[in-house]
């Protein structure tokens, strides 16, 4: 699959009238987005709102932790174990909606999240994974050099990592290789070379409630420590709606069903705070899904085919 270094997409929005707010990222803040392949959004995510998803973040593991010790675990594969020096790790959690805290959705309802998201992929983004990933107290696996997602760059997709707690230098914090979006790239070759000490990477520190974008196509991970603190990081991948049908891995009816999630996300954030602005989604009536019962929304829209992403593989050549 040839990769292109430039990203072929149309203005944000189209319409003339159309007049960005605060929220929306910046021509310069796109820019270097475009040409790094990340950007960091300081104090992005209001107090309240990070409070309610710091409770749900603590619920979620436990949850985990408590079907890990039932005799029906095996059955439910959203809560994400690995095995770490002879130990069963639970590392990640899945589709965050349908677990029982309203939090997740209203971070999908947040204008603080969809301005991002309209700026980077148009009118018409799609909501199209949520997870959170945390390197628990005194255990953190190392996450090796890795794309999320190689694709032929015609349209950008993107993650954006909300954390939940500080993310400290020598502590496990991401590292990135700033331009690495651009093609596929030989991990063998990285790690065997360099290791963690790959020229001109970064070593992101955070701080609760900032936002990390990440494109899918930039090299990053983060080594092994011990000892540290909790680190809780909520991921939202977007796409646009034009890329998933020219490219998959997904269908139409797919993206309904990942669209109908956003009405009852903004309903969940105007409850949970009518006093803040709310968002004005603009999607192109031909993709506004149509819904009768914002309570027979369905909260879990699975996965079964994913975007191959790339690393280093037993299989791979240095």
């Amino acid at each position: 699959m040839a990769i292109n270094s430039s990203i072929l997409l149309p203005t944000p929005v189209t319409d003339p009238s159309f007049n960005p707010s605060p929220d929306h990222l910046s021509p310069e803040q796109v820019c270097f987005f475009d040409q790094n392949g990340y950007l960091i959004l300081r104090h992005w995510i209001p107090d309240d709102l990070l409070s309610h998803l710091q409770e749900a973040g603590s619920a979620w593991i436990q949850q985990g932790l408590d079907q890990h010790t039932r005799e029906d675990f095996p059955t439910n594969q959203d809560y994400i174990f690995r095995e770490t020096h002879g130990k069963s790790v639970m590392f990640r959690v899945d589709y965050l909606h349908d677990k029982g805290y309203p939090a997740s959705l209203e971070l999908l309802g947040s204008p603080r999240i969809l301005a991002v998201a309209e700026s980077l992929c148009g009118v018409n983004f799609v909501p199209t994974y949520e997870s959170m990933v945390f390197k628990n107290e005194g255990d953190g696996a190392a996450i090796r050099w890795h794309q999320d997602a190689v694709h032929p760059r015609r349209w950008r997709i993107f993650n954006l990592d909300l954390y939940l707690d500080a993310s400290r230098k020598g502590a496990g914090a991401l590292f990135v290789i700033p331009g690495t979006q651009t093609q596929p790239q030989p991990f063998c070759n990285i790690e065997h070379t360099f290791g963690w000490d790959v020229p001109q990477s970064i070593e992101v520190e955070m701080e609760p409630g900032d936002i990390l974008l990440h494109d899918v196509m930039i090299a990053h991970g983060s080594p092994e420590t011990h000892g540290q603190a909790l680190r809780r990081t909520i991921y939202y991948e977007f796409r646009p709606a034009e890329e998933i049908l020219a490219e998959g891995p997904w269908d139409r009816e797919w993206i309904d069903r990942r669209l109908s999630l956003l009405p009852l996300a903004l309903q969940r954030y105007k409850e949970a705070f009518p006093d803040a602005g709310q968002f004005d989604w603009k999607v192109e009536p031909g993709f506004r899904p149509v819904v009768s019962d914002l309570k027979e929304i369905e909260l879990k829209v699975a996965h079964l085919q994913h975007t191959p992403g790339a690393y280093c593989s037993a299989g791979s050549v240095l």
